[in-house]
């Protein structure tokens, strides 16, 4: 039995490492165009014939009409703050009020929101547009913003079972004390729930980071200063625009992927105690 196991934990971790460099051969692929010495796509080498630093710095620095990164930078760093900060407001209390409070209808609207999330997003997309276009906030950031806070309260699943876990003992030993539920919430179950804060705060902030449909969508004006980043650098793979662009694409995406990274790396620890919080009770 004993050789039995250690053949099996050998096969699991030589077919992980196969699997993480397959994962990982695009990403290295990415990284390395971006400092090629050249500007469009070389498929015949995996590593470029010279290195350089100008692609970051003609994104950075010199912006054109085609590549306006720190614009798109931007307006995609301002969406997904504001998202942030409405999205979790909307989770955290919508998941308070499915798990803390009796109501007439709670069975009810939380099997009603179980069902509408079985449903693909895009599906709505379409009739989002035309709501959004009748009170004219198509090509405008606010418009974007309501849209992806004004659904996230359906996403409350996973902080609901976080806060599942919290002893029910805690919130009566306040409202004996005299606390309102409004009281409850913010001075007895937020300080406990920090890692179901910190997930939804991520979770929230790689929404509109990360979408590319519904922001093409709304974003369609054609001013490419409105864009967001991934638009823009889904723009800059157009044929004609590939022989001088795509390693400045590539030091885009790279510049995209940083403040996840770092944002994920510092909050890992939050991050993985709200997954797994939230897992023990639906």
């Amino acid at each position: 039995m004993g050789k039995k196991r250690v053949i099996n934990t050998i096969l699991v971790q030589v077919i992980l490492a196969v699997l993480a460099v397959i994962w990982l051969i695009p990403i290295v692929w990415l990284v390395v165009t971006s400092f090629s010495g050249t500007d469009g796509m070389n498929t015949s080498r995996f590593f470029p014939e010279t290195w350089s630093l100008r692609n970051y710095t003609r994104l950075l620095a010199e912006p054109d009409t085609v590549a306006q990164f720190p614009k798109w930078f931007m307006n995609t760093f301002i969406i997904a703050v504001f998202n942030c900060i409405i999205s979790t407001a909307f989770v955290l209390m919508v998941s308070y009020a499915m798990s803390c409070m009796r109501f007439k209808g709670r069975k009810a609207l939380m099997n009603m929101a179980v069902i509408l999330q079985l449903f693909p997003a895009f599906l709505s997309m379409i009739v989002i547009y035309f709501i959004l276009k009748a009170v004219n906030l198509t090509n405008s950031h606010i418009g974007m913003i309501l849209v992806y806070s004004g659904s996230a309260g359906l996403g409350y699943l996973v902080a609901k079972g976080f806060f599942d876990t919290i002893p029910k003992s805690l919130r009566e030993a306040a409202y004996i004390e005299g606390a309102s539920e409004a009281r409850t919430f913010f001075t007895i179950v937020l300080p406990l729930s920090k890692p179901i804060i910190v997930y939804t705060i991520i979770s929230s902030f790689l929404v509109p980071w990360t979408d590319f449909v519904f922001a093409k969508i709304i974003l369609n004006s054609g001013v490419s200063t409105d864009w967001t980043v991934a638009i823009g650098l889904y723009n800059m793979l157009q044929k004609n625009l590939l022989p001088h662009y795509f390693t400045r694409f590539c030091a885009g995406g790279v510049l995209v992927g940083i403040p996840i990274s770092i944002l994920f790396v510092i909050m890992q620890k939050f991050y993985v105690e709200g997954i797994t919080g939230g897992s023990v009770k639906g």
